[in-house]
């Protein structure tokens, strides 16, 4: 099974339970951008996208998992690194990007550019040179689960147990897995 996912998605605890639960059924996982998000299920390079909405879902299935907060991502010498947090007012005379990109990034540690983004890819990209602020009235953005609509497969349903949480004795599973025997 394929399963693609956007920068900062850390997919730890559904590869361990898979492999657990399904050693037979490999799951291979490669990071796409977001532009690519869709793509990638619409051309069958993935079975599964862990996408950052919004997403056009048209033709697709989406699980919303989780919201992840808004940091600026500084230089440790921009003044903006001495706060805690700050809010977009506080932005107002900056130059902000909103692109992960070995440039963006590189302007950043220049001190040329903040940047916003969720708090997982500020995390994902860590470096020492860089520090990251919450910006507290930014919206969140989602992190969603999303499949093509028209794939009725045993293993995608199971997959999408797991990333839902199902236990391996949950009743929803044992049903599931005795329909196929």
């Amino acid at each position: 099974m394929r399963v693609a996912f956007v920068p900062g998605v850390i997919l730890t605890k559904w590869r361990r339970t898979w492999a657990e639960r399904y050693p037979r059924t490999p799951l291979e996982t490669f990071e796409v951008t977001e532009a690519d998000q869709r793509r990638v299920l619409v051309s069958g390079e993935a079975d599964f996208c862990f996408a950052r909405l919004p997403l056009d879902t048209e033709g697709l299935h989406l699980i919303r998992l989780y919201e992840e907060q808004p940091v600026v991502w500084v230089a440790k010498d921009h003044p903006i690194s001495l706060y805690d947090e700050v809010t977009t007012a506080d932005l107002a005379d900056e130059d902000v990007r909103t692109e992960v990109t070995d440039e963006t990034i590189a302007m950043v540690a220049g001190g040329g550019v903040v940047l916003r983004v969720p708090l997982s890819v500020a995390r994902a990209h860590s470096r020492r040179d860089l520090a990251h602020r919450p910006v507290t009235d930014a919206p969140t953005t989602t992190v969603g689960l999303a499949w093509l609509a028209d794939r009725d497969d045993p293993v995608l349903d199971d997959f999408v147990g797991v990333v839902r949480g199902r236990t391996a004795t949950s009743s929803r599973t044992v049903q599931e897995r005795s329909r196929r025997r």
